[in-house]
């Protein structure tokens, strides 16, 4: 199957495609186009390259280029013309042949996907097979279907596909059992478990009257605290209700989850901006699927398209039971496009709507931590705490969020508590050893149990300079500066750039005598742009040294120290 995904994959090459540059005045657009699609910026790339083409229409680089521009952009009638351009001039195209498929599905015309094929237009093996089999359903002829969808099954790295393709066919026309013995493993071996194969099999269960073994099935995969979406579904199982099969309706769905899973996958396998070309089809041929929308803003995301993210997020329902997730998402990518205080009033509205949620209340923490309002995150963190129900490993992470918003709010004895909470719950986690470890140094207080938890941690993340910072600035605390200083180069070595590990570089350097290579390091910390308290003790330590600042601070003498 893998191999299958990474045969599709390699076509992603072609949305780099260099375009010759012939016709006058094609080539400032096209530079243009170039660097947008360098960046996945959609909006701007589908502009230019429209632009070159009014240029230069029949160029086939130009023309794969834009209807990628347009998939990305989620702009379907848009890139349909290309495809169909594209087609006339017989010019072979993997995604323009997707949008063409697509068009035939919603247009009903499974004839006419027949006839594409017959043509030599193709996408890839694995997708081709899928795409007639299910086109089969749509035109009625379910023996046809279950026939293509066996050939898929049977033919080398595509079975599982092949197999929960099939049972979602059987379910869809009630032939539950059918659909059970694949699911369940009986037919063919077991299935991969993915989360809409197990409640695909749960909804195919309940229709059988075997509620019983379809909550047993989600409480074996989901545990006890299932997101509301899960929970929805179980709580109704337990009611006694028996769930409507809603996975699939008609073929057009089929087709739907056919892309979803493809993307599924290539989502570990290929780039984001290919992955996301199959979310896209999904999503134009199933546009209030919940799933696949959350798979899309989950791509844009990682290409850094905020914006389109944020349009996604937007269009699903306040009512879905994945609602939350959504807002949240939305409420990030409005934070990584610089609007905070946006980003805080989606989380303040969601914590009202959602406030049985844990994770609600943590995100609204973490946002206001960065934004510095500590006394607000700890109260957001307070309420995440008070919802916990049984101890659980995963919940070191909101204890450690609150020792933070303690310690900058002066409250340490909190802090400290909530460190070694979150330490309980997760043992050896490394970046609470090293916040606890790196602010005990700092109070100069238990160095030698700091010394052993940064230097845990550092076994942990050996890579990680700020680690590895704590380890070398802990050694610098304790006198043992020739030691120290083996630490703290390598810190700089993985964070060449950071003002606060450059800075104390210079005062270890200072501290085993390398003075002038100590004044180096400070200059460099300084033109990294440092806070302005770290600014001026910096330009204090370059005008009389190392010694002098520590005097006037009130702190011990680096001999002292050093004796120690």
């Amino acid at each position: 199957m893998i191999r299958q995904l990474r045969i599709l994959a390699v076509s992603a090459l072609a949305l780099s495609v260099a375009v010759p540059v012939q016709a006058e005045g094609l080539a400032g657009a096209y530079l243009a186009a170039r660097q947008a699609s360098f960046y996945s910026d959609y909006e701007e790339a589908a502009r230019y390259y429209t632009q070159a083409l009014a240029r230069d229409p029949a160029n086939p680089a130009l023309l794969e280029n834009a209807v990628t521009a347009f998939v990305g952009l989620g702009d379907f009638d848009s890139a349909l013309p290309i495809a169909r351009k594209m087609q006339a001039d017989g010019i072979d195209s993997q995604i323009g042949h997707m949008v063409l498929v697509v068009s035939h599905v919603l247009d009903d015309d499974y004839d006419q996907v027949f006839a594409d094929y017959e043509a030599g237009l193709a996408i890839g093996p694995l997708v081709d097979g899928l795409v007639q089999a299910w086109s089969y359903v749509g035109k009625g002829q379910m023996s046809d279907a279950l026939a293509a969808f066996d050939d898929v099954t049977n033919t080398r790295g595509t079975k599982v596909f092949g197999l929960y393709h099939k049972a979602l066919a059987l379910a869809m026309v009630g032939d539950y059992e059918g659909a059970d013995k694949i699911l369940s493993g009986e037919e063919d071996g077991p299935l991969q478990a993915t989360r809409n194969g197990i409640l695909t099999h749960a909804e195919v269960l309940s229709q059988l009257e075997r509620n019983d073994d379809a909550i047993e099935l989600i409480d074996s995969v989901f545990g006890n605290d299932p997101d509301p979406a899960v929970k929805e579904l179980r709580d109704a199982l337990v009611a006694g209700e028996t769930l409507p099969f809603t996975r699939i309706d008609n073929a057009t769905d089929g087709l739907a989850e056919m892309f979803f899973s493809v993307a599924g996958v290539l989502n570990s396998e290929a780039a984001p901006a290919y992955t996301l070309i199959y979310a896209r089809m999904a999503e134009f041929l199933d546009p209030d699927n919940v799933n696949v929308l959350l798979m899309s803003a989950q791509l844009l995301e990682e290409l850094e398209r905020y914006s389109l993210e944020t349009e996604v997020y937007d269009r699903v329902p306040r009512d879905h039971p994945s609602f939350h997730i959504a807002e949240l998402g939305r409420a990030e990518a409005l934070r990584k496009s610089d609007k905070t205080d946006a980003a805080i009033e989606v989380l303040s509205q969601l914590a009202k709507s959602h406030g049985d949620l844990p994770a609600v209340h943590s995100s609204l923490g973490d946002i206001l931590r960065q934004a510095e309002r500590f006394e607000e995150a700890t109260e957001a963190y307070d309420r995440a705490i008070a919802l916990f129900k049984e101890p659980d490993a995963s919940q070191w992470i909101a204890y450690y969020a609150r020792g933070i918003t303690h310690e900058r709010q002066g409250e340490w004895d909190a802090s400290e508590a909530d460190f070694r909470k979150a330490l309980e719950l997760s043992p050896n986690q490394p970046y609470v050893l090293n916040y606890l470890g790196y602010s005990l140094v700092e109070r100069q207080e238990k160095l030698d149990e700091a010394l052993e938890m940064i230097e845990e941690a550092v076994a942990r993340r050996p890579d990680d300079g700020f680690v590895t910072d704590s380890l070398g600035w802990v050694l610098y605390r304790l006198g043992r500066y020739d030691e120290a200083i083996v630490h703290m180069e390598r810190a700089v070595e993985l964070m060449p750039v950071d003002p606060i590990i450059t800075d104390h570089l210079g005062d270890v350097l200072w501290a085993v005598g390398r003075k002038r290579e100590a004044e180096f390091q400070w200059m460099r910390a300084l033109s990294f742009d440092p806070e302005e308290e770290d600014g001026e003790r910096i330009r204090r330590k370059l005008e009389v040294g190392l010694d002098v600042v520590l005097e006037e601070e009130g702190a011990e003498p680096l001999a002292v120290a050093n004796e120690g």
